[in-house]
């Protein structure tokens, strides 16, 4: 997890490891940047695995898994109540990145076989 508990001093956070250690604005700034960028890069690679699964599904029904996406959810929401983060608004967000993954695997299942891939 990203500048997450458990993670060595410094990582992501000011110079003790703590948010509240950085020394001015800038500081700050620049370690919210490299956070960003740390995120977007998970992104990526989560987007790498979703076209990977995507390979392994039969068709559009397989996509949706409605109740791996509750114990998704459930989990999350539990991981952002571990981490002191309003739990409604980490299910938003992960919700927003599985609809957008869901949405991409339902189109390569929309395409003829030759002509699918997953973005």
């Amino acid at each position: 997890m990203v500048a997450g508990r458990g993670q060595g001093p410094g990582r992501g956070r000011g110079r003790s490891g703590e948010p509240e250690a950085a020394a001015d604005l800038e500081e700050v700034r620049a370690t919210i940047d490299r956070i960003d960028r740390e995120i977007v890069r998970l992104l990526g690679q989560r987007a790498g695995y979703v076209r990977q699964a995507a390979r392994f599904k039969t068709d559009e029904g397989s996509v949706r898994a409605p109740e791996r996406l509750r114990r998704m959810v459930a989990d999350r929401r539990a991981w952002a109540d571990a981490e002191s983060l309003a739990p409604d608004f980490v299910e938003a967000l992960f919700r927003a990145v599985t609809d957008h993954f869901i949405e991409r695997e339902l189109e390569h299942w929309r395409r003829p076989p030759s002509a699918r891939s997953v973005r």
